[in-house]
């Protein structure tokens, strides 16, 4: 059985969470941008499981969302592929 990705404190949270890591799949299956899939496999070779690693993605893909929304700028792919590729530091680790 597959370990459940999302583990929300809310119906609405859950949602949300359940969507970013569709997102990601989809960009998995869609190999666009091709570092998603780099990312999940350089992270699984460190000995992340699958499902923690698509966390550290959603979470990196769910920061750029969040600067989109609070900014309302356009998504920066650039900006995105330059934090996967810090992974597994997150990008509000030094905050």
């Amino acid at each position: 059985m597959r370990q459940k990705i999302v583990n929300a404190d809310s119906d609405e949270g859950q949602l949300v969470g359940e969507g970013i890591v569709e997102a990601v799949e989809n960009q998995l299956k869609d190999n666009d941008p091709p570092e998603v899939k780099n990312t999940l496999k350089r992270l699984m070779k460190i000995g992340e499981s699958r499902e923690n690693a698509m966390r550290f993605i959603a979470s990196v893909l769910s920061v750029e969302i969040f600067g989109v929304i609070k900014n309302n700028q356009p998504f920066n792919e650039k900006r995105y592929v330059n934090n996967l590729k810090q992974l597994p530091k997150l990008p509000f680790d030094d905050e």
